[in-house]
């Protein structure tokens, strides 16, 4: 990459750094303000007019809406791109923060969390499932015991660690908003439509193939800051890359087991999802006490990433682009950079 990219990457490194300060200070918009929920809106919208039976027709339905919402956002987001260049610097940093924060879940997680862990530590698993079933997970809660309570929490702590917070922020890295309002769209998609029963099985299909697609780097580097976060977060590095290594492969998706299984091994748990698979089988069994590590770890996973990415951008802005001139030895080049 040429030497004038770079103040392009050192930006958005600023934005991502204000718009994590933005989540953590004021958290997520109401719904009715909030992009994210207007997408939700839409891919109901889309629902209501889908055909109701015949694979063919409901998969080209699926793929249209996936297809036209990623054209429809991005435009969107090139359009708030052009918006926040017209700013000075200081209000462009901070309106493009802003608008990037909206495709970040990192505060509202941690609330879903504790908001699970609260009555579960008072021993009313009645309004623990509730929160539970409210707030993370589209699965029957009604027979969870505390123990899978716990599991399915920590479980969605660590996938949407991937989904609501490093995937985002790496799109927008490399692809500016327009990458990371796309991916929120396939992410929305998947969310609402991915799903295998007889009525979403063929709508959803392209949304959940595309959103396999967009997180396959985002999980697995998930994956590897939970391993970095353990080991400074009194976690179980060790454990959690022979747990990954191990049972990454165990879930359906071919995403989520990798933040989930390093997450199991990093907390030293068993987090089982009844009927479909173990991570960390033969580990203890998770408590309320694991929903607060799981969230540390999230947390600690989402600064080592950026203190890491903050690094290597500087070594490497560091660095002036050689050049050779007959006769001598090689030089740095004066250019300074566009």
């Amino acid at each position: 990459m040429e030497p004038k990219c770079r103040p392009k990457l050192v930006r958005r490194w600023g934005v991502m750094v204000l718009a994590l300060l933005l989540d953590h200070a004021f958290g997520d918009l109401p719904n009715r303000w909030h992009p994210v929920a207007w997408m939700g809106t839409l891919v109901s919208f889309a629902r209501r007019y889908a055909p109701n039976n015949g694979s063919a027709a409901q998969f080209l339905v699926g793929a249209a809406v996936v297809l036209g919402g990623a054209l429809l956002t991005g435009l969107v987001g090139q359009g708030a791109t052009k918006a926040c260049g017209l700013l000075p610097r200081p209000f462009s940093w901070l309106l493009e923060a802003f608008l990037l924060k909206q495709t970040v879940a990192l505060h509202g997680l941690a609330h879903a969390a504790e908001a699970v862990a609260t009555p579960l530590a008072l021993g009313d698993e009645i309004e623990a499932r509730h929160q539970l079933s409210w707030h993370l997970v589209s699965r029957d809660t009604t027979t969870l015991d505390a123990t899978h309570i716990a599991a399915a929490t920590i479980e969605s702590v660590a996938e949407n660690a991937s989904d609501g917070v490093i995937a985002p922020l790496v799109t927008y890295a490399g692809r500016g908003l327009p990458g990371a309002f796309v991916y929120r769209w396939l992410n929305t998609v998947d969310a609402l439509w991915g799903y295998r029963d007889p009525a979403r099985e063929w709508l959803g299909k392209a949304g959940a193939r595309a959103d396999d697609v967009a997180n396959l780097v985002p999980a697995r580097l998930t994956a590897a800051l939970l391993l970095a976060a353990a080991a400074l977060f009194r976690g179980k590095p060790g454990q959690a890359w022979h747990i990954w290594q191990r049972d990454a492969g165990l879930t359906a998706s071919p995403n989520a087991g990798h933040p989930m299984s390093a997450m199991a091994g990093a907390l030293g748990v068993e987090l089982e999802k009844v009927g479909h698979y173990r991570l960390g089988k033969g580990l203890a069994s998770p408590n309320v006490g694991d929903i607060h590590r799981a969230v540390t770890l999230m947390r600690g996973a989402t600064v080592v990433g950026m203190v890491l990415s903050g690094v290597v951008l500087w070594i490497w802005q560091g660095k002036e682009k050689p050049s050779r001139k007959p006769g001598t030895l090689w030089v740095a080049s004066s250019k300074g950079y566009e």
